[in-house]
């Protein structure tokens, strides 16, 4: 700089000196030339003034261009330092809700270069789980946003049948429409206008809780659902991140919901406290229903849900997790190895659970039906209460009794956690038709669940007591016409109904109840008759067959109104390891073109047939192979048979 600086002085002075001398005319008399060489002096004297007073004023030129020039810099680099410092803050802000390391810079990166990404499983919105990198979620507008770039995916790209509801039900409860999940779609560009986003570096599910203060809504549709879901996709592991967006507080049962993963999980209120975009890098969208078996009476009345895909076997791994979790170890182990309660017997006091209950649905008689008990089975008889116990001890108690006895009631989701072979015994009120609500007989009665459930219903009036002034959840009344109280007092059995207000429900399920003991036992002693041991209930197997093998058919054309057809095959490659009492084979003949098939049950591997077989003609042919009556393996590929 200096050496440029004093070449650009130096050239600048030899301009000016050369100018002064060309503003000096030539003298003719000596004279004249000395008085005018003095008047050239001066003004010679007053250029090299004028020439140090312009060095003077561009030194200050270039000094302020220096100085604007330093000023400029350190603005620039202040405002970097200020982005760097917003993008440490930003990072910090993520690694808040995780100390897994995140790259702020690099994330933001992906954000604007790439955009979201999403792609589903699941045909319809009722069993579709999407999984998204950089789903963003704006806390002001509560609207989760998909911004698009020229590196986004969107599969499927339903256009906008993706509102017809929904994307997805981000609960288990299927089709509710206030489960419904969707997004709002920008242009990355956007970006630039909006808040700087935190970013989640945890894998995250995100779902509703669909009812966290009732437990049997917290383990049917929620925890049971988020396990097997979580278990569907191997980065949803023991460090995911479980994001509740149903807006519901924690509710008080939380401390399951923590069993599910070693990180916290998010509310959606908490969200605001994190900034006013967060962008999740990696999100999974919705719960399974597979696990589900109850339907909750939205469209229809209340009861098992229609081709329900769980049995009792995904249910006990799931209870014997949850147990793992709260170390809780079971006082028998009838689950291991192919054990069962008959044998156990022997190695540990039986005893009954009887669950307490202190507010309302009460047993009035509550001793005196303990008392009961303990004479009719000889057993020590314990009770247990969600208002007074902590959870994992009254798991604790009920994964080794023989018994579990409750009044209807969502407490009674925790005989999951009973031992094989146990009872369930479940009490309704007056007027209350135990055919018509149904949940927990129908987890007590899962295949490989095996458990043995009893129902007892109080057809004694008198022995009630209702409560038609209290709240309208809790069963009040009061709230209603004269004319409605009058028929709901007078009704003897609640009519079917919908979900989930029915004031002649409430009124009924909240009442207390004395249980007449001489019909509550003879009702248990005959329900106990007929309860099966689960040695004998478990079937041989519960494996089913492959397919046969070399499947081939030969005909015969013996005139020209005979034919046989001969199909043969080899046994399923599996059923050499298999035990198995008894094996069959289903053949499907049909003839093309027809709608009809004859279908046959086999003893052997080969057989031919004649009747029905015509000459010259084509059948189509299936074979499949049948374990102990009921167990069905898939058919083999269709043979073309010409005769």
């Amino acid at each position: 700089m200096s050496h440029s600086f004093a070449k650009v002085n130096t050239h600048y002075s030899q301009r000016c000196c050369l100018a002064a001398d060309v503003s000096s005319p030539p003298s003719e008399v000596g004279g004249q030339r000395e008085r005018r060489g003095g008047s050239a002096a001066a003004v010679m004297r007053t250029t090299a003034a004028g020439c140090r007073m312009s060095v003077g004023a561009l030194l200050n030129g270039l000094l302020v261009s220096v100085v604007a020039a330093l000023l400029w810099k350190y603005s620039k680099l202040s405002e970097h330092a200020a982005l760097l410092e917003e993008e440490l803050h930003m990072t910090r802000q993520s690694q808040e809700l995780s100390q897994a390391h995140i790259d702020y810079h690099v994330a933001l990166q992906a954000l604007q270069e790439h955009g979201t990404r999403m792609v589903c499983t699941g045909k319809m919105h009722t069993d579709r789980i999407c999984r998204f990198d950089y789903l963003c979620y704006c806390s002001e507008a509560e609207e989760f946003v998909f911004f698009h770039s020229n590196s986004s995916v969107m599969l499927p790209n339903l256009g906008s049948r993706r509102f017809q509801p929904a994307l997805l039900d981000l609960s288990s409860v299927e089709d509710h429409n206030t489960q419904y999940f969707n997004f709002l779609e920008l242009p990355v560009a956007a970006l630039k206008f909006m808040p700087k986003p935190v970013f989640v570096p945890d894998v995250t599910l995100i779902l509703n809780r669909f009812n966290p203060d009732n437990l049997m809504h917290v383990f049917h549709d929620d925890l049971i659902p988020a396990f097997y879901t979580m278990k569907q996709y191997s980065d949803l592991d023991d460090e995911a991140r479980l994001v509740f967006m149903e807006g519901w507080a924690e509710g008080p049962h939380f401390d399951l919901y923590r069993l599910l993963s070693s990180k916290q999980p998010l509310l959606k209120e908490q969200l605001r406290n994190f900034g006013k975009l967060m962008c999740f890098t990696k999100s999974y969208v919705g719960l399974s229903k597979m696990t589900t078996w109850y339907q909750y009476g939205f469209v229809q009345p209340q009861g098992p849900k229609a081709n329900m895909l769980v049995s009792g076997n995904e249910i006990r791994q799931f209870a014997r997790a949850l147990m793992e979790k709260m170390n809780i170890t079971r006082g028998e182990e009838v689950e291991k190895d192919g054990g069962n309660a008959e044998d156990d017997k022997e190695k540990r006091a039986e005893y009954i659970v009887v669950f307490s209950r202190s507010a309302t649905r009460l047993i009035v008689n509550e001793a005196a039906l303990i008392m009961a008990l303990a004479q009719e089975f000889q057993m020590r008889v314990v009770t247990v209460s969600l208002e007074e116990q902590s959870f994992p001890g009254i798991v604790q108690v009920i994964s080794g009794a023989s018994m579990l006895v409750s009044m209807h009631g969502a407490q009674l989701i925790t005989s999951l956690f009973l031992p094989r072979g146990a009872a369930v015994v479940e009490l309704f009120p007056f007027a209350v038709n135990p055919e018509q609500y149904t949940p927990y007989k129908t987890l007590a009665t899962l295949p490989g669940m095996d458990l043995h459930y009893v129902s007892w219903r109080n057809t004694k009036e008198e022995n009630t007591i209702t409560h038609p002034d209290r709240p309208w959840e809790q069963g009040g009344i009061a709230h209603l016409e004269k004319e409605e109280r009058e028929r709901i007092l007078a009704s003897k059995d609640v009519p079917r109904h919908l979900c989930c207000r029915n004031p002649e429900w409430l009124y009924r399920i909240y009442q207390d109840t004395l249980v007449d003991i001489p019909s509550f036992v003879e009702v248990l002693k005959e329900g106990m008759k007929t309860k099966p041991s689960v040695k004998k209930s478990k079937s041989a197997s519960t494996v089913h067959p492959g397919r046969v093998r070399e499947a081939q058919c030969q005909t015969l054309v013996q005139t020209p109104n005979e034919a046989k057809l001969t199909v043969s095959w080899q046994i399923p490659w599996n059923l050499k390891y298999l035990k198995v009492r008894e094996v069959k084979y289903e053949v499907w003949i049909q003839e093309q073109g027809e709608n009809t098939y004859m279908p046959y049950i086999l003893p052997q591997q080969n057989y031919t047939f004649s009747e029905n077989i015509k000459p010259f003609t084509t059948y189509l042919v299936w074979v499949r192979c049948i374990f102990n009556k009921n167990l069905l393996g898939p058919f083999a590929d269709v043979l073309m048979c010409r005769t």
